[in-house]
């Protein structure tokens, strides 16, 4: 009798770990190719831009994963679960090191430039620098406002997505995304220029 591969690509997330948790290996192996890099992404800018330290903390997650793979709830998304359990790890690391701040809300400036904008030709000059500088300025946040930052602008979660993935409310959400884009606006005011055109 002849037997067809599984063709695990064709699966969703969600479908991929209740094959895990019935103990298909081969699902482990699709859910790390698609997660991997970014996951390992996220602790890099969490963790101080230690290449070591996220290395660990993947590690660490994925034997979460199959350790914990029969505790996901399936009327859930499998990416916010998987960046909730990310999100704990680092807020665990931030308690272990005593190395959180705290953070006012003491002016409101001229938010960043919409994710959706379309930036024109002339201004992409300053792009890498302003990059860099953002983040830069983004590890002197502290971990709510870092993490609501990357899950909205890198990963593109809906403000719906984070607000499951770190169990707190929409609006804390959008005050926080709000927050963090008026501060890195003051702090990168020097870049004005390069996506407001005189």
């Amino acid at each position: 009798m002849l037997r067809f591969k599984r063709k695990y690509t064709d699966n969703t997330d969600e479908q991929l770990i209740q094959l895990l948790i019935a103990g298909d290996s081969k699902a482990f192996n699709e859910l790390y190719h698609r997660y991997n890099q970014r996951l390992l992404y996220y602790f890099y800018r969490m963790l101080g831009n230690s290449n070591e330290k996220a290395q660990d903390f993947l590690q660490d997650i994925f034997i979460k994963l199959i350790d914990k793979a029969e505790t996901f709830d399936s009327s859930k998304k499998f990416s916010t679960w998987i960046f909730s359990i990310a999100h704990n790890l680092c807020k665990n690391e931030y308690r272990r090191m005593n190395i959180r701040k705290t953070a006012e809300i003491d002016t409101f400036l001229e938010v960043l430039p919409d994710e959706q904008e379309t930036i024109p030709e002339w201004h992409r000059i300053n792009m890498d620098d302003f990059i860099s500088d953002l983040f830069a300025e983004l590890e002197n946040f502290d971990e709510i406002h870092k993490t609501v930052f990357l899950l909205r602008y890198r990963e593109e979660f809906s403000v719906k997505d984070i607000s499951q993935t770190l169990d707190i409310s929409e609006g804390t959400v959008k005050s926080r995304l709000f927050y963090t884009r008026k501060r890195l606006s003051e702090l990168l005011s020097k870049y004005q220029n390069a996506f407001i055109p005189d």
